[in-house]
């Protein structure tokens, strides 16, 4: 599963990565804290594996530990693609000829239902409601299930492209066919975070479907 960096997390792992490497004492004049408040976060963040602790053998003296941001930490911070995103959307959009922009869409939306994985179509609709949630919230997306209702509803309590949706719808109808396509069944998009609502609201046409 994947593990979101809080704020405070991030900031001292950008602290540690701009020391490069150092032992609490050298990480604590760095950051300003307490070598309690130091020791208790990097064994939180190594537990999340986010900070790696090396053993430095110099000279006649005792080994020493230095920890470090590890490889998972550096892809943490540097996990900002929103800009991107949004520019090679754009490009995609602006491509004029219809049927090569279509075939771009096509690929991208293929991707996507890769990455998701299709779900097994013998089981019920909420067992792949399910499935498409753990493979969401592995990567990140803050979804939840509700079945209170005559049909469930896969809801997203924020949007993963809040960005790119405000300046184009598009990016909401490719969401709704990539998870009508994970899940076998067609999806309608019934609340959306553009036009104002707190969450995006997926639901199948029907429970048998």
């Amino acid at each position: 599963m994947k593990i979101a960096l809080e704020t405070s997390d991030r900031g001292f792992l950008d602290q540690l990565h701009r020391l490069g490497s150092g032992t609490i004492s050298e990480i604590c004049g760095s950051v300003g804290v307490t070598a309690t408040a130091v020791r208790q976060r990097l064994v939180r963040l190594q537990g999340q594996g986010f900070v790696s602790r090396v053993m430095v053998r110099s000279g006649r003296g005792r080994p020493h530990f230095v920890y470090q941001v590890s490889e998972s930490g550096l892809n943490q911070l540097g996990e900002n693609y929103s800009d991107l995103a949004l520019i090679l959307w754009q490009e995609m959009q602006s491509i004029e000829e219809p049927v090569l922009r279509e075939r771009v869409v096509r690929r991208v939306r293929e991707s996507m239902v890769q990455r998701y994985g299709r779900t097994d179509r013998s089981r019920s609709l909420s067992d792949r409601l399910r499935q498409l949630q753990v493979s969401l919230t592995d990567r990140g997306f803050d979804v939840e299930i509700d079945e209170s209702g005559d049909l469930p509803i896969l809801r997203e309590n924020s949007c993963p492209y809040q960005e790119l949706a405000s300046s184009d719808t598009g990016i909401c109808g490719l969401e709704q066919d990539v998870f009508a396509e994970v899940l076998g069944t067609k999806m309608t998009l019934t609340k959306c975070c553009r036009d104002g609502h707190h969450c995006c609201e997926f639901q199948p046409e029907s429970v048998g479907s």
